[in-house]
């Protein structure tokens, strides 16, 4: 996938936009802390990047993704 080493993902909202967000791969799966929220929101995503569909977060996640 793209981004450098699969650190960054986009993650597709329930409203149609994307925001870039930092995965850390040493952290557990279902935590928040795995997670942060590091770009603005974009219309479409890059191709070269893995999309992931808001379900697949963590509820608090989910509730920031659309403080952006």
């Amino acid at each position: 996938m793209g981004g450098k080493h699969g650190k960054y993902v986009y993650v597709k909202r329930g409203d149609g936009w994307y925001v870039k967000v930092r995965v850390f791969k040493n952290r557990p799966q279902d935590s928040p802390e795995r997670y942060l929220i590091v770009g603005p929101k974009r219309r479409e995503a890059p191709i070269t990047f893995q999309v992931l569909e808001e379900d697949e977060l963590p509820e608090e996640v989910r509730r920031a993704l659309y403080l952006v």
